[in-house]
């Protein structure tokens, strides 16, 4: 079932139930009341990442405070996407972009990745949750990914489950089209590997190339910007062999 676009949704922590009654927090409350100028009775529907999207209605007491008065389920929990987003840390607003981008483009986990030449090694997993909760909250997502702490490429590829094969792009490749590559790929378990702003390091090429369940594909004949190259591998990937 498709999301109702023309109602405004919001993400909340609380478990959900008919006739459940939730009050919002101050970000929230100053989000509908002040931003959206939403008043007494009008609706929306909730979601939790658990639970399913509901409908509810506002229900304002006293000046500060806003209840969420929980109705009927609108649409089912879906099963989790199973896509592992691997990335290369950029600087803040660039960032922000590649993980909204990724979680619209059906990313089930944001694992960032420490690389030879990451921008920075300072991660907000808070920025990142809100960020990915933002992106489901517009685009009618119900699950929320998991943002595991970084970790350093050497590392993550020892503990790699063998069984779920990673896909990098590559501007070193001799060819252009990454479709051929990418249709001979059997396995359904993927990850998505997006190096920082210079590229991987030889070393960390080298590294890559020497695992069984890695595989290198191009994106075009142009040198793409890292957020750039994020939106292209993950349509592509998802065009050719994920869920679309």
């Amino acid at each position: 079932m498709r999301a109702n676009y023309k109602i405004q949704r919001l993400f909340v922590e609380d478990s959900l139930h008919a006739g459940a009654d939730i009050n919002a927090d101050k970000d929230q409350f100053t989000y509908l009341a002040h931003v959206l100028r939403m008043g007494e009775g009008d609706a929306l529907l909730v979601f939790n990442g658990r639970d399913g999207e509901w409908s509810a209605r506002l229900g304002f007491e006293g000046k500060k405070k806003i209840v969420l008065r929980i109705g009927e389920q609108v649409r089912p929990q879906p099963e989790a996407s199973d896509l592992v987003y691997l990335f290369a840390p950029l600087k803040q607003a660039r960032l922000d972009y590649i993980v909204q981008k990724a979680v619209e483009m059906g990313a089930g986990v944001l694992q960032p990745v420490l690389t030879h030449h990451t921008q920075t090694s300072r991660i907000s997993n808070h920025r990142l949750l809100r960020n990915a909760i933002e992106a489901a909250e517009q685009c009618g997502i119900l699950s929320i990914p998991e943002c595991p702490d970084p970790v350093r490429l050497a590392p993550l590829l020892e503990n790699w489950d063998a069984d779920r094969r990673i896909i990098y792009c590559d501007e070193s490749a001799k060819t252009h089209n990454p479709l051929p590559i990418l249709q001979s790929i059997t396995e359904r378990r993927l990850a998505v590997l997006i190096g920082p702003e210079g590229g991987l390091s030889d070393d960390e090429r080298g590294l890559l190339q020497s695992r069984d369940f890695v595989t290198a594909i191009p994106l075009g004949p142009r040198i793409l910007r890292a957020d750039t190259a994020a939106v292209a591998a993950m349509a592509v990937i998802q065009a050719t062999i994920g869920d679309w």
